[in-house]
């Protein structure tokens, strides 16, 4: 026998759906610059006495240069750290969470974290962001633009909680962000952040070639090849739908 549901009681669940509905969107919505969970003062005191003592033991200074890598399908932000002419491998954390899948971000609002070559300056810093520390990956850079691609607040934040972001715990992003902070503050104009969906091997290619993104892919390792050969960050610039690198 069907079950009769009464017109009140359809009122009540829609209610409380559309208002939950309202909730998440506002969610979405909230910028990043509210006051946050971190308190920068109290997180250098607490952390900064470790991780000097940390880059000194590996030969290594807080200041210097630093150049961070992303890899999507390892989950792994790698922190490189100029020593002399080149770059050398500092640390490695374990992403917590991005959002979407392999392939570059397309428009905002498509859940998906950028794929892609990008600068972080002092100005992209956030130390009272929601999701505990900060800083702005700069997408749309030339590249995406010229490809019309769309998004905002992008970011490596804290928190465990991606939309389009590259997540990581709370304190694993207090020593990420102290490193940037601390190489900006020290002369480092920016600091370049290379994003790659997975290591740029041949073997991963090959492993994902019947990919849409395959070319896009190609186009990546290129920079990528230039820095494992130099240990020096490539100029990177845009032309004709391409990334085109220097040293």
């Amino acid at each position: 026998m069907a079950t009769t549901i009464s017109r009140p009681l359809l009122w009540a669940a829609g209610t409380a759906f559309f208002v939950m509905l309202a909730v998440f969107a506002t969610y979405l919505l909230l910028p990043y610059d509210l006051p946050g969970s971190a308190n920068l003062t109290k997180v250098k005191e607490e952390r900064l006495p470790a991780l000097r003592a940390d880059l000194t033991f590996k030969g290594m200074e807080l200041g210097s240069p630093i150049f961070l890598r992303v890899f999507k399908e390892e989950s792994r932000l790698e922190a490189w750290i100029r020593s002399g002419q080149t770059y050398q491998p500092y640390k490695s954390w374990e992403i917590c969470k991005y959002s979407g899948d392999l392939g570059p971000k397309l428009k905002e609002g498509d859940g998906q974290s950028p794929e892609g070559f990008y600068n972080v300056s002092a100005r992209q810093l956030n130390p009272n962001s929601r999701y505990h520390l900060s800083f702005n990956l700069g997408f749309p850079n030339t590249f995406d633009q010229s490809l019309g691609r769309t998004g905002s607040y992008l970011m490596v934040h804290g928190n465990c909680l991606s939309i389009g972001c590259y997540a990581m715990t709370n304190q694993h992003i207090e020593e990420i962000y102290l490193l940037v902070e601390a190489a900006l503050q020290s002369g480092q104009d920016t600091v370049p952040v290379h994003i790659f969906p997975f290591e740029m091997t041949e073997e991963n290619l090959s492993k994902h070639s019947s990919s849409k993104w395959h070319p896009f892919w190609l186009n990546l390792k290129q920079g990528y090849d230039l820095f494992e050969q130099n240990r020096v960050p490539p100029a990177v610039s845009a032309q004709e739908g391409q990334y085109q690198f220097t040293i």
